[in-house]
């Protein structure tokens, strides 16, 4: 599972939808959240989570799409399967993990030391741990 380590910076509601923002080490940040607890204020530290298999890896770093989380990584190892790869890309010092297919792998010919855009929609990132309570 990802750890990502940001700030909340910004927190807005509506009846039962949040939307919260992060710092990232200057990257922004944002999820979706139904329920949000009272732990969360903005300037609180949290781990965020994500699972791999909802991680999205593109080769254009100018690719417009409607992911809201963009991260600029490297591809520091992979993993091949039978059917399925798990890719690690790091950004920082902070590492990432996405899952994707082996026919995918191939056909993006990804390979070590890539730099490529991790893609999170803001519907897929999780507040896994609050650090500052």
């Amino acid at each position: 599972m990802n750890n990502i380590k940001a700030v909340v910076t910004n927190i807005q509601g509506s009846q039962e939808l949040n939307i919260v923002e992060f710092d990232f080490n200057g990257t922004p940040l944002s999820m979706m959240a139904l329920e949000l607890s009272s732990e969360i204020k903005i300037g609180t530290t949290v781990i965020l989570g994500a699972k791999p298999s909802h991680i999205t890896i593109a080769k254009d770093k100018n690719i417009e799409i409607s992911y809201s989380n963009k991260l600029e990584t490297k591809i520091i190892d992979l993993v091949e399967g039978e059917f399925l790869c798990s890719i690690i890309m790091c950004t920082g010092d902070t590492k990432i993990e996405s899952l994707i297919t082996k026919k995918t792998l191939l056909r993006m010919q990804l390979k070590k030391n890539d730099e490529v855009i991790t893609l999170i929609k803001s519907s897929e990132l999780f507040i896994k741990e609050v650090l500052d309570v």
